[in-house]
């Protein structure tokens, strides 16, 4: 299992635009690919599942991916957080 931590800056938080592309990011990938805050978690493949985080600007969100694929995964998704949260 890999797992990484993030601070959102998005002023607009993890809103549809980016949720989004998160899905369609995810989901190139076998692995599972959680995302974890405030005591939620919802799989990055289900759009209205991260939607009900209600992620904020300055929120920080834990991310875990578990699979077969896990390594290249992981950095795919650290990535994708860095160029568009």
């Amino acid at each position: 299992m890999k797992n990484f931590n993030y601070v959102v800056k998005d002023t607009l938080g993890l809103h549809a635009r980016p949720a989004g592309l998160l899905v369609k990011e995810a989901g190139k990938f076998e692995s599972t690919i959680m995302v974890h805050t405030k005591g939620k978690q919802a799989n990055a493949k289900k759009l209205l599942a991260l939607m009900s985080l209600a992620v904020k600007q300055e929120d920080e969100v834990a991310v875990t991916i578990e699979g077969a694929d896990e390594d290249v995964a992981a950095q795919a998704m650290e990535v994708f957080f860095q160029t568009n949260l």
